[in-house]
């Protein structure tokens, strides 16, 4: 089976087939949503992106920054979804400090419990003092 070589790609249907998202509905959702830049600018789901473009793409907590590599409109396998990007060095560090800090924070915090009655009097002559 022959490939043409592709030029450019969408940017919903590359998001796609790098494996950044299950569907192109979710793809586009993300770049409609103010979730994706492309070379620092806010694109259309239809953009077309070419080899080099530098995207920007959050997901839950990480940040993330690839450069294209290549271009496909199917979705393959992940080894070969992974060789369509590059993230940058820059953004590695920078989600690795990000996450090691998530993970510092106290998994539960203290709940507010619900104030007694002396607890409750004092609020009241606090509020009353303004």
């Amino acid at each position: 089976m022959a490939e043409k070589k592709l030029d450019k790609v969408r940017l919903d249907k590359w998001l796609w087939a790098a494996r950044f998202y299950k569907t192109r509905a979710l793809a586009k959702q993300a770049i409609d949503g103010g979730k994706v830049q492309c070379n620092g600018l806010r694109p259309k789901p239809s953009k077309e992106i070419v080899i080099g473009t530098q995207i920007k793409l959050r997901q839950g907590f990480d940040e993330k920054v690839v450069d294209v590599n290549a271009l496909s409109e199917q979705r393959r396998g992940a080894p070969e979804a992974q060789s369509l990007y590059e993230e940058t060095k820059e953004s590695v560090d920078k989600r690795e400090k990000l996450s090691e800090q998530r993970k510092a924070q106290p998994k539960h915090w203290p709940s507010a419990t619900k104030p007694n009655k002396k607890q409750r009097r004092l609020i009241q002559q606090f509020k009353q003092q303004n």
